[in-house]
């Protein structure tokens, strides 16, 4: 009998003890959690915290796993809350974006490709904006992210319209970098031909600042400018020199030194280059060690900017396959130099063939 007591005693301990160690032993992150708000939620320190699960930074992302310690105090509201929490850390897992971020950036992060990036999230052009929120892991019977979309934040804040520039007063769209005709258009139920024929454009090359017609009754005047081929405000006034630092000096030397190179597929040598293979030969020859991607590759490890310096990249789509596929660098008074088909020149911006399958101005990170 004695002995049926001890083991009866002991058993009521150890599930007393187990019972206490499971009520809270880990955390899912929600979004708009903080070290600080968990800490306080579990009676511990922000401290302990980040001991506890070995964090270098206050930063945490929605659905991470923390280890937390609570005392005897939790209610038992919060206890079901984390217990509901936990429940779905089967779900998908998600990244807000942050400054600085790349598609390729945050796929190689969390160890997936690009391609599925792309395709959990429904992304169709590689610009994103800080505060995007996508999944990071196959999302459970869907392909599809409906939790958010590759907008800006003031574009999210506009009910789906294009810009929070445009109202229906007055019809008129200021254009952001990242824009095309085709976007454009779509946003307001129109065809880029419609859109085009309203603002007497000559060819699909728009600039960030540029001001369009996006109605028949807009109240606004739009100033033409029949000479450039668009409408709206007049293109970025472009750095006309190589005075933007020792470094830009230094591309435009090393690039023009090499106009009549031949062209060779997948060259990067003065024996012949290819576009991408020439920006990587004038980059590391002229103080910037990077390395050897395609023209999408390096796309993707730069950021828009609406006015190009000395030294930025300009990127063309569509030429002999979809998507970015060429790309040049600007060398001041409207021009680029690049390797194409004809070899290593100088090319102007209002080439009719360029400015065709222009894209954008970057600059790398």
């Amino acid at each position: 009998m004695k002995k049926k007591v001890t083991v009866l005693a002991t058993t009521a301990i150890l599930s007393t003890a187990f019972a206490a160690n499971a009520s809270a032993s880990t955390y899912v992150v929600q979004k708009g959690d903080t070290l600080s708000h968990i800490a306080k939620k579990y009676n511990t320190s922000v401290k302990e915290l980040k001991s506890i699960n070995n964090l270098s930074s206050d930063l945490i992302r929605i659905n991470q796993t923390l280890t937390v310690s609570t005392s005897s105090t939790t209610n038992s509201s919060e206890t079901q809350t984390n217990t509901n929490t936990s429940t779905n850390n089967t779900a998908a897992k998600t990244y807000t974006v942050v400054s600085g971020d790349t598609l390729i950036k945050i796929a190689n992060k969390f160890s997936i490709s690009l391609g599925e990036l792309k395709q959990w999230n429904n992304i169709t052009s590689s610009l994103i904006y800080p505060g995007n929120v996508f999944y990071v892991s196959k999302p459970n019977g869907s392909s599809t992210n409906e939790n958010t979309s590759n907008t800006s934040p003031s574009e999210s804040s506009n009910n789906g319209n294009t810009s929070g520039d445009t109202t229906s007063a007055t019809g008129i769209y200021t254009i952001k970098s990242g824009d095309t005709l085709s976007k454009i258009a779509s946003s307001y139920s129109m065809s880029v031909s419609k859109l085009k024929q309203l603002n007497n454009l000559k060819s699909d090359l728009i600039f960030p600042g540029q001001k369009l017609k996006v109605s028949d009754s807009a109240s606004e005047t739009v100033t033409d400018t029949n000479n450039s081929g668009n409408s709206g405000s007049t293109a970025p006034e472009f750095i006309s020199d190589g005075n933007s630092g020792s470094v830009s000096t230094d591309i435009v030397s090393v690039s023009k030194k090499l106009v009549g190179i031949p062209y060779v597929w997948g060259g990067s040598s003065t024996s012949g280059f290819d576009c991408s293979g020439f920006l990587y030969y004038v980059l590391n020859n002229s103080g910037k060690s990077i390395g050897r991607y395609s023209a999408q590759g390096y796309y993707d490890r730069s950021y828009y900017v609406d006015v190009p310096s000395v030294g930025d990249i300009v990127y063309f789509k569509n030429t002999y396959k979809e998507g970015i596929s060429h790309l040049g660098i600007y060398i001041g008074n409207n021009e680029f130099i690049h390797a194409d088909s004809s070899g290593v020149r100088v090319t102007s911006l209002d080439n009719s063939y360029y400015k065709k399958h222009f894209d954008s101005f970057k600059r790398l990170y």
